[in-house]
């Protein structure tokens, strides 16, 4: 597997947050703003739909948030193949086709 790109010495810092002494992977960097602004604005939407399911006890509509808050995080490369595994290409390119997934659910 080909690597992105000067990622081979990418720091650790750089590739995970630490919060409370739980390691979480950072969003890709190589994305672009715009389609970072629209997955997160998504994976925010999905969360809410998420606390909302539950609230209602809604079992199907849980599970439904749940795969868009999924599909966001693997399109910010939060979930799935490490992006620093990626080349930049693979990476833009997962990240793009989430984002379709997530607009074409809304229509």
């Amino acid at each position: 597997m080909t690597t992105a790109a000067g990622s081979e010495g990418a720091a650790d810092d750089e590739r995970w947050l630490v919060i409370d002494g739980r390691r979480w992977r950072r969003t890709d960097p190589a994305l672009p703003a715009d389609v970072v602004a629209a997955l997160t604005s998504h994976l925010g939407r999905g969360r809410s739909a998420v606390r909302v399911a539950k609230k209602d006890e809604d079992a199907n509509a849980v599970a439904d948030a749940r795969r868009r808050v999924n599909l966001a995080k693997h399109g910010l490369g939060e979930r799935g193949e490490p992006w620093w595994d990626l080349t930049v290409e693979d990476r833009l390119a997962r990240a793009r086709d989430a984002l379709r997934q997530l607009d074409a659910r809304e229509t």
